[in-house]
């Protein structure tokens, strides 16, 4: 087995650092393109669509989860109303 040549090992190791000091530089300078999502803490980046509310992001998930309850909402709000007109009548037929 030939034994390796020691520049083409330091060149390859000098490679390398290079290689990884690029990647850093390239990423600190993405991370301000990058942020967290206020309820589920997820990363956003191009992939996942982020909007910014006031001072807070939050992800294309959670605001379609926003978006489902607040279109339920008056849903929620009639069961509730109910459920205090029932505790009512229940309440006087009972003489409480």
């Amino acid at each position: 087995m030939p034994a390796e040549d020691p520049k083409s090992r330091t060149e390859l190791t000098i490679e390398s650092i290079l290689e990884g000091k690029k990647m850093e530089a390239y990423v600190e300078h993405r991370t301000k393109e990058m942020h967290s999502c206020t309820m589920c803490g997820a990363i956003g980046y191009k992939r996942k669509p982020m909007k910014q509310i006031g001072n807070v992001w939050f992800c294309i998930d959670c605001m379609r989860h926003l978006k489902e309850v607040l279109d339920t909402l008056s849903q929620w709000e009639a069961e509730i109303q109910l459920e205090r007109e029932m505790s009512k009548k229940i309440d006087e037929t009972l003489g409480m």
